[in-house]
């Protein structure tokens, strides 16, 4: 290269060496940091300092910047015209910067003179920025170089570009007692004893006698269990905004409350969500898939999410205080009991935040529940015999009001269509009974103790509506109330008799109980009050009683990944028998999040 050009090239680098050093001189700390991260906003190359809609001329760096836009044309804003002058930079727009004012330098040699040589003076400031920034340059250099291996590690390590994973994991801890023999409804087994909670992997089933009356049993042990549950939950982004979750369960939980259940109740009052097992076989540790959906923006206010196993409760009926990770933690506290036919389907939601005081959500979906199984007629959404509409299907509507942050309101309505099996209508699917059993009365479902089989129940399927109020308040950082109530009408097919329920909840939760994240609560339910055709209950119906539930647990977070949520549960008239004794539940559970 020649001399002169060689001088000029010089006298240009320092010149601009000179000027842009001014934008990170000590004068402004927030600038001097400079960032790996990536900015997904474009840069744009402007051409002169008043394109810059938040530089001023009072600003300390002005005449640098409009140096470098105007004379240099080494500046680029972004797309909304800004300049965003205390965001940290880039190393890519460090790159792109730098890249523009070599452009420049070059652009320049071939229409230098010899005016525009290098000063002695020109090279005297940039003996003093090196010297005033020597310490930073090192200590920048010495950071980037530590980095790039670590980067390296991370690229060669990562689980994905595109999905992270996470996982829950659960130890449960459970006992139940009772002051006497409680009665709950059922057939004996086979050999005429009591039967178990889970013979052969499955639930109690329920029968009449030749008279018409639902058969009782009578048991008072329950022996203390040490269970465990986990969700694996893998969340892909393709873009950014869409979310495709795909969430695998495992577990062994046979809960001891199960024990005194009716035929129908397996899973659902004193039993904490996460005593449970995950697949089809009660107590044996398969690996099911829970959740497999994808959501995607449709614009800034609607989203809508579809796929083969959707769950419901991700989209309706939140309440701050009865998530079952932190709150209120047994099956009829975390959820309204009356409210959907379908806890697992294949169909679609659409959400719409109409703005910051409303939201409204709908869905449609098949029964399609991982812990049903699908030989005995179950998942009927991807059954021929019935399809996505024919089997048991809900279709919901919610709409929820948010006056503050402190305070949620929700209107739901659910419709569903109710599949009978063997004749009978009712159990995990049986919402809003909700739960025991439903025939078409005296006559069916009767029970040969010869073979131990039950005759017909006489139902072809059973359609409900569901209508359901929900809120939550938090009146003090430190002290709430919330609570839900539900009335259901539920048909008959083919016998057109109706069978209506209510259920209740009220509670307090207590925020930051003896620590930053803790939550206490104590929630009392009524989770089922047979209004109406109580003689069709083949199972569930007791002796005209009504069942309560008290509830209290505390979430108490150790740190981030470990918390330890103690919980006691009482049990008014179980089963809905008014002779029956009250029945105490212990629960202490391990909860493991990473």
């Amino acid at each position: 290269m020649p001399f002169v050009m060689r001088r000029n090239l010089q006298k240009i680098a320092i010149s601009l060496l000179i000027t842009s050093t001014a934008l990170i001189s000590p004068l402004s700390t927030s600038a001097q940091t400079l960032t790996v991260s990536d900015s997904s906003d474009p840069i744009e190359q402007v051409t002169s300092v008043s394109q810059l809609s938040d530089v001023q001329p009072t600003d300390w760096s002005f005449q640098a910047l409009q140096n470098l836009v105007e004379r240099y044309g080494c500046i680029a804003g972004y797309p909304n015209g800004t300049f965003r002058g205390n965001r940290v930079i880039t190393r890519y727009e460090f790159a792109a910067g730098l890249n523009a004012c070599l452009d420049s330098i070059f652009q320049r040699i071939a229409v230098l003179d010899s005016s525009e040589y290098a000063s002695k003076q020109d090279l005297e400031t940039l003996q003093k920025l090196q010297q005033e920034f020597a310490a930073e340059l090192a200590s920048l250099r010495g950071r980037l170089d530590a980095l790039e291996p670590r980067i390296a590690t991370i690229e060669q390590q990562q689980f994905s570009t595109t999905t992270k994973f996470n996982g829950q994991v659960w130890f449960n801890l459970s006992g139940a007692s009772t002051g006497g023999n409680v009665k709950f409804e059922s057939t004996p087994a086979i050999d005429g004893s009591v039967p178990a909670a889970a013979p052969d992997g499955g639930v109690r089933l329920a029968g009449r006698d030749p008279a018409g009356k639902p058969l009782v049993q009578r048991t008072n042990k329950a022996s203390t269990t040490l269970s465990f549950f986990s969700n694996l939950t893998l969340n892909t982004s393709f873009n950014g905004q869409d979310l495709l979750v795909t969430q695998l369960a495992v577990g062994n939980g046979i809960s001891p409350n199960n024990q005194f259940a009716s035929a129908g109740f397996f899973n659902t009052f004193g039993v904490p969500f996460t005593d449970q097992t995950a697949g089809t076989v009660n107590g044996s540790p398969d690996v099911v898939l829970q959740t497999l959906s994808y959501t995607f923006p449709v614009n800034d206010a609607v989203r809508v999410t579809f796929g083969p196993r959707v769950n419901w409760y991700n989209y309706f009926d939140f309440n701050r205080f009865t998530y079952y990770l932190t709150g209120a933690s047994s099956y009829d506290s975390i959820d309204n009991t009356l409210t959907n036919v379908v806890d697992t389907g294949s169909g679609a939601v659409v959400e719409w935040n109409i703005n910051k005081n409303w939201r409204f959500a709908a869905a449609y979906l098949g029964e399609n529940i991982p812990f049903l199984p699908s030989e005995y007629g179950f998942n009927t959404s991807s059954n021929p015999e019935y399809g996505l509409f024919g089997g048991t299907n809900s279709t919901t509507a919610e709409l929820t009001y948010i006056p503050t942050d402190n305070l949620s309101f929700r209107l739901l309505y659910s419709y569903g269509r109710i599949q009978a099996y063997a004749g009978q209508v009712g159990g995990s699917i049986g919402e809003p009974l909700p739960y025991g059993y439903v025939d078409a009365g005296p006559g069916y479902s009767v029970f040969d103790p010869t073979t131990g089989l039950t005759s017909d129940g006489g139902l072809s399927y059973a359609y409900a509506h569901t209508f359901s109020f929900n809120f939550d308040w938090l009146i003090t950082p430190r002290f709430g109330i919330f609570g839900r109530y539900a009335y259901g009408a539920t048909t008959l097919k083919p016998i057109n008799q109706a069978v209506n329920t209510q259920a209740f909840q009220v509670g307090l939760g207590f925020p930051d109980l003896g620590k930053k994240g803790a939550l206490g609560v104590i929630s009392f339910v009524m989770p089922m009050d047979i209004l109406s055709g109580r003689k069709y209950f083949v199972a569930g119906g007791g002796d005209g009683g009504t069942m309560y539930e008290l509830e209290a647990s505390y979430y108490y977070p150790i740190n981030d990944n470990f918390a330890i949520v103690p919980a006691v549960y009482t049990i008014f008239n179980p089963n809905n028998f008014d002779s029956n004794p009250n029945i105490y539940i212990g629960n202490l559970r391990a909860q493991f999040s990473f």
